[in-house]
This record gives C-alpha cells, structure tokens and sequence, in this order.
C-alpha cells in the first residue's frame, strides 16, 4: 500500500507539472491520471535517471575536494566538460555503470595513471652541431687547415706559436663542446684576475663580532660590543624565525654580547625584551609546520602560515628602511620594541590558543574553533581591534571547513565516511522505515554525557539534526527532489566581512555570529522542514490518521463506540470465550467502525498477561479481561514518525479506562427483572436502598465520563491541531504530540501519584458489578420463593381438587425453554444463568439482600470521599499543569458525598 501511495503521489505531481491542467477540470486530470498510471503499471523495464546519475557525478566531485582532493576533482570535471558535446542518450547509461563499478574512489585514484591516456609525443631528431660535424670530418686530426699562412719575409717560428694559440681560439669559438671533450685545457686558459677583495675584507671585518674571542687562556668568555644596527639585524631575524647568533633555538639571548654604550643591566632588559618577543611567537610558528591529517586542523595551519607571512613581510619592510636608506633615520631598539609590539600582539593571542591546545590532552579537532570564538569575543569586549579582526577572521576562515558537512548533512542527508569532527553518527543497522527518524541517527556524546559538537552550535544542533533527518526521510519518500522549490538561490555568506560588519562594531561577536549562523540554518532548515509537512498533511494524511486514533482510542464517537463495548460485553455477560480470539475480536471492531474507516487499518489483538481463564472471574471485575483487549491501526510509516510507539501506548491506556467506565455504566443500564413481591410496602425497602445505590453509582460513572470527555480529550484536542500548525518542523510535531498523549494520561489521573486513586475508581467500577449482581441474584431468590408459596397454597386448599391443583402447580411453575443452537443470547441469560451469577457475585450466605446493600453503600462513600480527597490534596500539593483539572473533578464529586 506503501508503494501505491507513493506512485499515486508521484503520478499527481507529474500530471501537474507537464500538463498543467487548472483544479477546477479535475475530470480531465483524472483521465490524464489514469493514462499515466496504466503506463507506468504496464512497463515492464525502466531506463537509467540521467538526474539521479548527474546528482551523483556532483556529489562524487564534491567529495573530492571535500576530502582534499582538489586535483581529481579538477580532473574530474575536465573530464566531464570534455565529454559534454558528445553526449547521447546511452550516455547516462555508461555513468551509471562505471559509478555502479566505482570502489572508494577518493581514496584509491592515482592521478598518475592518467599519464597512460597521453598520447606519447614524437622524439624530434638531434639537431645538428659543429661538434658532430667536427667529428665526422676529422678537424681534430687536421688542425693545419685552421693555419693561417703568413708569405711575408720577416714572418718567424714565433708567429707560427701564435698562430697555433689563434687556431685554438678560432676553434673554440666554432666549436667549444668538441675542445672541452677533445683538447686539454692549459693554465692560461683558467687564469682570471681576482677581484672583489676588498668587498670581502669588508664583510670579515663587519662581522668580526661573530666569533667571540677569550682571554687569559680560554677560561672565561670575553664579552664582544656590538652595535645597535647588529642587534637590530638579529633582533628582525628571530621574530622571522631565522636562526640568529644572539639568540639561541629558545629564543633566549646570548651572554657573550653586550650593547655597545649603555650599560649592562640596560643591554641585558632590550635583549630580555626582545627574547620575550621571540618565545611567544615560537610555538605560532612550531605548530604552523606540522602536517595535519583532518581537513579541519589543515586549515587553521593555513591560516595561521598566511598570518605569519604577513608578519614576516611587516618584518621585511622595518628592514628595508634600514638596508635600501633614502632618507635619514634613527636606528633606536627602543622604537623598534614600540613598534612591534602591536603588531605581534594579535599573534600573542593566537600563540595563547596554541599552547592552550598543546597543554590539553585528548582534544576534539573542532577545540581550537572554540578557543577562536572565545578569544575572538573577548578581545573585542578589550576593545582590542587589530586582535578582533585577526581572531574573528580567522575563526570563520576556518569555519568553513567545519561547514562543508554540516552543509552535506542538510542538503543531502549523508555523512561523509571517517569523520570524527561531526556530531551526527549513523547506526550500523538498518532499522524499519518508522524508525528511521528515531534510531537511525544519533548525536554523538561523550562519556561524560557532553554533547560532540562545538560549544558555540549547541543551539542550533538541534535544527542541523532535524534537517538532515528530514532529507533523509524525504529519500525514502522518493521525494527529495520535491524540496527543491524551496531551497534558496544562494545560501548568507559567513565571512568577517558580512558576518561583522563596521556597523555592527559594538554589537558582541557572539550575537552576530549567532544570528548569520541562524540566518544560514534557516535557509536550509526551511526547505526540508517545509517540504516533510506538506506532504505529512496532503499525502499521507497525518491529519485523517489522528482523526482515526481519536475515534478508535478515544472513542469520540459514541455510537461506533457503544456498539463496540456492547459486544465485548454481551460475550461477557454470556460467559463466552469467544471474545478472546483476535480474528473474532477484530470482526467486532471492523464492524463496529466500518462507516468511517477502511477494514484492512483496523486490527485487535489479546494480551495473555491479563487474561483469566474463568469466565466468572473475567465478569466479576474490571481490572481483568479488559485490559487485554489491544485495538490497533494500520498507519502509514511516515505517519508513525509522528505517531510512535509510546504514543499509541498512551492512547492504548485512555481506550482501557473509557472501556472500563463503560463496563460498569453498562452493568447499571441492563435490564434487571423486578419482582414485586406480596406483602406491605415495607418489603419494598431493599429495593429502595438499590435504587438508591444504583443512582449514586451511576452519576459517579457519568462523572468521570463527562469529565473526561469535555475537561480532558476535547480541550486537549483541539490544542493538539493548533500545535501541530504551530510546528516548525517534524521534532516539533512529534513534541506536540507526545505532550498531548503525556497531558491526557496525567489528566485521566493515570499518573504515578495518583494510581491509588486511580485504584479507588476502579474499586467503585467493580462495586457496580457486585451491585448489579447481587440485585440478580436476590430477585431470582424472590421469585423462586414466590412460585414456591404460590404452589402450596394451590395444594393445600379444601376448596380445589387434587386434579385441578395438580394443573394449577404446574400452570404456577415456569417451564424451562428447549436449549438448541438457534437460541438468542437473552433465551441464554435467563435460563441457566442465576447461579453462574450468584458464583460469580460471591455472596456471603446468611446475610440479607439490604445488609449486603448497605455494605456495598458504605464501601461507595469511604471510597468517594477517597477520591475526592485524594485528588483535592494532590492538586494542591502538585505544581504540573493538570492539577486543574484534578481540583476540578475533585469538586464534581464533592458534591455527592453526604455531610
């Protein structure tokens, strides 16, 4: 039925967006309907969704770079876009397969082999050189054909040498490759005059200071004058985490130097300062180096290397002032101290959270996010600027990241595999379709019982857990493409910029990031949020469904109510075991409320822990028997998101005690045989004091009921519907439904404080029967004895023969009826049924009809005063909602208890 549900729903939807056909012709939508059903009932094979394969090539492309892989994903799409201009109609087909085909992708794809696909390129021939030609030829051996001929007269072997020195230039010149591997290189050839000697002597003597030199034989170090541009070099160089010589790994400063014309406590406090400077910004710079593994803790690396790089390029234009000079400056540490010292105040704070981070053990990956958002927050409420703007940016910059699945979740109900960072988990099970909302995710916790997640989201989990459920559902719905239309364009941006604006300057960090973050959520908890509830109400009848639990539960319509406990109590009544078989059980319900629902919703069953086998037993009391009776209703499955379990247990329990309230009306309505015996109006008095305790009876059964009927079902309701269109998504209407079971069950006075009372009732319920029974019993005895006396008067009179008497006698005694199949169930009653009654009754011999009744009235008042004053005490003493309405009733029965 499922299925058929779905595919109507799916076939509506598909009529109206193709045809588009106005409500008002619903006869041509219908016959447009029925056309499409027929064909899709008759085809017998189904093609590949080329948007369902899209969808997932986006998200396999996402998850690349979700997971770091931003070249595959890169790769990926290259691929696709390539491909895209010769698409045909097998193409979604072959997507399909291959994705079908894929195994852990993004984890087992070497972009290397993609290496194989690239056409080899075509070696191009070596180029031609004088060294091959030099070799071919044989220059090397013929080295007289580079001589240059000199016919002069006063030509001479010196000229010749230079001649040769010529050739060797001259062939160096055509060919060097073919001299460097052929001829030997002489002296000449690798002489060169130096120069820059004096540059270098330069160089030595500026840093002569390096090497600190000893005196009286090396026993202790001679300190070495240095100058305030030295200092201020090392000084730059160590805040740039270069290694320096005045400073050592630990930024600690070195005894051997000493500043040059102050004295020596003021060099060591500029050098300490300095040192100070540098330790703060070694654990920034020690941490910015690691190589993280989660995509999150990466990040925060990047980010704080692109902070440190602009500290470093602050650094190299302090430098640049002194080192490319172009206009007089003033080499003063002091000023440079005074400098520095705002700018790598922002990163003192991140150099904080780091050695926070470090000195914790076993920290989330999402810690540092927090330590961010209380920093951030805190040093704009220190009205410190620059550290606000650094901290803040940096928190969202790296938020980011943290969004990536929160996003996943909400728009596509998945959870990326491995990640330890999100706080929504997914059973390793598959659970049945109505508990999917319930069970099969979860909020991760710590052991402590602490919520895994970011202090900072904790209001808004909720709403993220929500959401992602609903997209969930709407997959096995077949309706996920269904929340579209409501999803926004384009989701807020959560950059410093848009997050805190300049005109926001003085409103806490906290406020804004809240309200851009619920401004995010909103945009995506809407749309699946929108997208469950209307299809909650218009396709599956949510609506219609707790009009049925109203009906079948809480018995709002008396008639098909009646008629229900009417025949569970006619089996009663006849002792009959009937009742206990649930297809019998069912037919009776079936029957009862065929009218207004379909048979196939409508179930019973027996619960065998509160079924008695003696049918006496079962009679004589309201606490057995009834309670078996378990009626139930075929609901749809997302329908039971709303509805759970423990609901219609709830409901199970106020359908319990209205049956029961209606077993004892039921036994004061039945008709009772009244023999009026002969005598004087003073043997009537036991049948006053009935009547009596009859009436009083039966206006405290009629109290409850009408107390439960107008102070407790319809006023709880009717609020029940106005939740339920107040809600704002799937949690709040499974809130407002379960309060609405919670109140009832607390308003029937079925809660724990009130089960003595509740005990009491039922005490009352069962004194009717006794009532009932005992009245039974005594007019029978009545009539027995009436027959009795009636038969020896007709025999002892002198004025009647012994023949007529006889005829009279038997004329005077009641003939039992002939017992066959085709008896009624009245013929049943009252034949054969006194004495079941009078075993069932239990009634102590001996003691007269009005004793019993006077009994029974008593045990009426103790207990009625009981329940009043229970519930007038426990609606003083307790503070929940539903204490009205006990003080209420408490007074309804008030008023029948006698001074």
């Amino acid at each position: 039925m499922a299925f058929l549900a779905q595919l109507g729903a799916s076939t509506d939807e598909l009529v109206d967006a193709i045809v588009g056909i106005p409500e008002s012709d619903q006869e041509t939508r219908d016959i447009f309907r029925e056309a499409v059903l027929r064909l899709l009932r008759n085809h017998t094979y189904l093609r590949t969704n080329q948007f369902e394969v899209e969808d997932r090539l986006k998200g396999l492309e996402e998850r690349f770079r979700v997971v770091g892989r931003d070249a595959l994903a890169d790769a990926f799409r290259k691929r696709l876009e390539a491909l895209e201009p010769h698409h045909n109609k097998f193409t979604p087909d072959v997507f399909h397969f291959l994705l079908e085909l894929a195994d852990q992708p993004a984890q087992k794809t070497d972009l290397t082999a993609l290496d194989a696909l690239i056409e080899p390129e075509e070696i191009p021939p070596p180029k031609l050189t004088w060294k091959d030609i030099a070799r071919e030829d044989g220059w090397v051996q013929e080295r007289d054909i580079w001589l240059f001929n000199r016919h002069a007269p006063d030509s001479s072997d010196d000229e010749e040498v230079a001649d040769l020195r010529t050739v060797a230039s001259v062939e160096s010149l055509t060919s060097a490759s073919s001299v460097d591997d052929r001829a030997p290189r002489t002296a000449l050839d690798s002489a060169f005059k130096p120069q820059g000697e004096e540059l270098l002597r330069q160089v030595r003597e500026a840093l002569s200071w390096r090497d600190a030199s000893t005196k009286n034989g090396g026993e202790q170090p001679e300190k070495v004058t240095i100058s305030t541009l030295q200092l201020l070099r090392e000084v730059l160089f160590m805040l740039s985490g270069l290694p320096t010589t005045f400073f050592d790994t630990d930024c600690s400063p070195s005894p051997l130097y000493q500043l040059q014309g102050i004295s020596t406590e003021a060099s060591t406090a500029l050098f300490n300062s300095f040192a100070e400077c540098g330790r703060k910004l070694a654990p920034l710079r020690a941490f910015s180096k690691r190589k993280a593994q989660s995509p999150l803790l990466q990040v925060f690396e990047s980010s704080l290397q692109k902070a440190l790089t602009s500290l470093d390029g602050k650094l190299a234009r302090i430098q640049g002032r002194y080192v490319a000079i172009k206009e007089d400056v003033v080499v003063s540490l002091v000023g440079i101290l005074t400098e520095v010292q705002p700018i790598l105040k922002p990163l003192y704070a991140l150099s904080d959270i780091i050695r926070q981070l470090q000195e914790e053990r076993n920290t989330h990956g999402f810690r540092y996010l927090e330590l961010l958002y209380d920093a951030a927050g805190m040093a704009q409420l220190q009205a410190h600027r620059d550290t606000y703007h650094l901290l803040g940016g940096l928190f969202l910059d790296c938020f980011q990241v943290y969004l990536k699945p929160i996003r996943l979740w909400m728009e596509e109900g998945r959870l990326l595999p491995g990640d330890r960072t999100f706080f929504v988990s997914e059973s390793s099970t598959k659970l049945p379709l109505p508990h999917i909302w319930k069970g099969q995710f979860n909020l991760l916790r710590s052991p402590e019982g602490h919520l895994h997640a970011p202090r900072f989201l904790k209001p808004a989990i909720h709403r993220i857990f929500t959401a992602g459920k609903s997209i969930v559902v709407l997959k096995n719905m077949k309706r996920h493409a269904a929340a579209s239309k409501y999803r926004a364009t384009d989701e807020p941006k959560m950059d410093f910029a848009t997050v805190c604006p300049d005109h926001l300057e003085f409103a806490p960090f906290s406020e804004l990031f809240s309200a851009a973050f619920d401004a995010w959520i909103q945009s995506k908890h809407h749309t699946a949020a929108a997208t469950l509830q209307e299809l909650l109400y218009n396709s599956y009848g949510l609506l219609q469904s707790l009009d049925m639990l109203e009906e079948v539960y809480l018995m709002s319509d008396g008639s098909k109510s009646d008629a229900l406990a009417s025949a569970v109590f006619r089996h009663l009544d006849n002792f009959s075991s009937s009742w206990k078989d649930r297809f019998t059980l069912t037919e009776i319900a079936q029957e009862a409320f065929s009218a207004s629902i379909d048979n196939y919703r409508i179930f019973a069953e027996i619960d065998p822990r509160t079924v008695v086998h003696s049918a006496i037993a079962g009679r004589s009391s309201v606490r057995v028997n009834l309670p078996a009776i378990r009626l139930g209703c075929r609901l749809n499955w997302p329908v039971q998101i709303v509805v759970t379990e423990e609901s219609i247990q709830g409901y199970q329990t106020i359908f319990t005690f209205l049956l029961q309230v209606r077993r004892a009306i039921h036994v004061l309505k039945h008709p009772v045989k009244n023999f009026h015996p002969r005598g004087s109006l003073a043997a009537m008095g036991p049948m006053g004091q009935y009547y009596m305790l009859r009436t009083k009876l039966l206006w405290f059964c009629d109290a409850i009921l009408t107390y439960l009927t107008t102070l407790v079902l319809a006023p709880n309701t009717a609020k029940l519907r106005a939740n339920l269109g107040d809600a704002g998504d799937v949690d709040d209407m499974i809130k407002a439904h379960a309060n609405f079971v919670n109140r009832i069950i607390h308003e029937a006075c079925h809660g724990v404080k009130l089960q003595p009372i509740r005990d009491c009732m039922l005490d009352i319920f069962d004194l009717a029967i006794k009532v009932a029974d005992a009245q039974k019993v005594e007019m029978a005895r009545l009539e027995k004895e009436e027959h009795e006396i009636t038969r020896l008067s007709v025999i002892s009179s002198p004025y009647t023969s012994p023949v007529k008497a006889k005829a009279k006698c038997a004329a005077a005694t009641p003939k039992p009826k002939r017992r066959n199949d085709e008896d009624d169930d009245s013929d049943k009653e009252n034949h054969g049924l006194e004495w079941k009654i009078k075993q069932s009754a239990k009634v102590n011999e001996g003691k007269p009809h009005h004793v019993l009744l006077k009994e029974y009235h008593g045990d009426f008042e103790r207990h009625l005063r009981f329940v009043a004053g229970g519930l007038r005490g426990v609606a003083r003493a307790s503070k929940e909602q539903a204490a009205v309405k006990w003080d209420l009733l408490a007074e309804m029965l008030e008023v029948g208890i006698k001074d």
